[in-house]
């Protein structure tokens, strides 16, 4: 039997029409209610167009250090996705080896502590 879930994203504008905040919330989620967040990268595949669909958000809060964190662990996320989708643990792992690259250069150019 089917069921539907659902998940919605809140996004408070300025003046400038840029995100002040971002709120989400999940219909399946252990923590029922909406949630904060500073950033949030969406990507849909377009089976129709071959395409995918993307749309990227971050808040005026957001800084360039906690952007890089987000990116890397966006990375590491993809390519554990991409093995459980693909079986490609070759290609998960270079993946991997860039998201290991990226953070380094980052903070070479930013400073910070690197992450695990």
């Amino acid at each position: 039997m089917s069921k539907d879930a659902e998940i919605k994203l809140k996004v408070v504008l300025g003046d400038d029409n840029i995100p002040e905040d971002l709120f989400w919330e999940a219909s399946q989620s252990e923590e029922p209610g909406e949630k904060r967040c500073e950033a949030a990268f969406i990507s849909m595949w377009d089976a129709e167009k071959k395409e995918s669909l993307v749309i990227d958000l971050w808040t005026k809060k957001m800084e360039v250090g906690e952007m890089n964190y987000h990116f890397y662990y966006t990375m590491m996320k993809m390519a554990d996705t991409y093995e459980r989708a693909t079986s490609e643990r070759q290609i998960s792992n270079r993946m991997r080896e860039f998201a290991g690259e990226f953070a380094e250069m980052v903070l070479e150019s930013f400073g910070g502590q690197k992450s695990s």
